[in-house]
């Protein structure tokens, strides 16, 4: 398993708290017949089970691969790779405090293991994230936040190793360190800092697509759109049959004004990634770009029904196209799904201009619509758009 923390992950980062207890549930249920098979027949040993967990793994069933690397570490509670797998398991199904715990017996167990200190840092990250959701409690402040600082500490650790291991693996190893780097940073909202540690994980590791990915996330992020677009294309050469490093690449292409190029390469991907909401949503911002509303409509629509939920990026261009419209109703649904990670000003500038407006059966919410051009403002200071909308509701910022 790489410890590279990977652009899915990233992607889907959202929809974890949402099978969290499902899953919880199911692995229960998995681990009691694990337990009754164990009791009924010749015990098995932990590293079967390893293999077990790597193959659920591997097939992107956490669940399974949890409860097999549970019992791993029920058979050895001092096997790395089962307490390994299990944190990184737990990690992906969204239990950053199981993980951390895992990852704290494991480090204590191994304190020159630079894979347990890289899944470290990425299960305080996602206890950052999960601190951030609108239902959670206390939100954490970026730069502020003890888990973005453990998830450093955790990467410093794993540095201070680097010198021990053999030189022929060095170089692949900070390179994971340095990507893993890119993302607390970006979470602190250090995004020159980010660039440059990507930027330095891709000098170790030049033909690793994930980090290209990241880097140009990044770039964009910042504002870069050129520096973005020739990055994903590197990675598009890289690995060109990697349907979501192309659905990115035919964004950035539209979003630069190059429809030419970026139709045939959001087909494309979609063709190479057929299920993927993420290939068909960009497909759509693509479209919706372009101008061609009725392919935009058919694949934001159905990047919702494969992510089997929200999905806040596709549902603000899909609330784009149905403000333009006149679907006010839906409109403001979409909009107030694209809110939901309190990120995006352009998603609250919209839901308020969609509240503003009155339509067939629907009407004018200016109390609703004000908070949103405030929020706006909040996430872009001197944003004009959502001053404008305040001025016309006779509202102060």
């Amino acid at each position: 398993m790489s410890t590279l923390t990977s652009k899915w992950t990233w992607l889907a980062a959202g929809l974890l708290a949402s099978a969290l207890p499902a899953a919880q549930a199911q692995a229960g249920t998995q681990a009691s017949s694990l337990q009754t098979v164990r009791s009924q027949a010749t015990p098995i040993s932990a590293s079967s089970y390893v293999t077990v967990g790597q193959f659920y793994y591997g097939q992107g069933n956490f669940q399974r691969a949890a409860v097999a690397y549970g019992a791993a570490v029920q058979a050895n509670p001092t096997n790395p790779d089962a307490l390994l797998g299990l944190a990184r398991s737990q990690t992906r199904l969204g239990q950053s405090a199981e993980a951390i715990a895992t990852l704290g017996r494991l480090t204590e167990l191994d304190p020159s293991n630079i894979s347990a200190r890289i899944a470290l840092s990425q299960a305080h990250s996602l206890a950052f994230r999960q601190a951030r959701l609108p239902s959670a409690g206390g939100v954490q402040a970026g730069t502020a936040s003890p888990n973005l600082k453990a998830a450093l500490a955790a990467l410093d650790a794993a540095e201070q190793v680097l010198p021990s291991i053999p030189a022929s693996r060095r170089g692949a190893e900070a390179s994971k360190i340095w990507n893993e780097r890119g993302y607390v940073l970006r979470f602190q909202g250090n995004l020159a800092g980010a660039v440059r540690a990507f930027q330095e994980a891709s000098r170790l590791n030049p033909q690793e697509s994930v980090i290209l990915f990241n880097l140009a996330e990044t770039q964009y992020a910042g504002g870069d759109l050129r520096a973005a677009t020739a990055t994903l294309q590197r990675a598009v050469l890289a690995q060109p049959r990697d349907g979501i490093n192309r659905a990115y690449f035919a964004r950035l292409l539209a979003e630069g004004g190059n429809f030419a190029v970026a139709r045939p390469q959001a087909q494309l991907a979609v063709q190479l990634a057929p299920n993927s909401a993420y290939a068909a949503g960009q497909r759509g911002v693509v479209s919706y770009l372009a101008r061609e509303p009725q392919t935009a409509r058919a694949e934001l629509e159905r990047a919702l029904r494969l992510a089997g939920g929200s999905y806040p990026d596709f549902s603000y261009y899909l609330g784009r196209l149905n403000l333009d419209a006149g679907d006010l109703t839906r409109a403001r649904s979409n909009f107030t799904d694209a809110a939901a990670t309190g990120e995006n000003p352009e998603a609250f500038y919209f839901l308020g201009l969609s509240l503003e407006r009155s339509g067939a059966g629907v009407s004018a919410e200016p109390a609703r619509a004000a908070e949103a051009y405030r929020r706006a403002l909040v996430l872009r200071p001197g944003y004009t758009e959502a001053s404008e909308g305040l001025e016309r509701l006779n509202q102060r910022p």
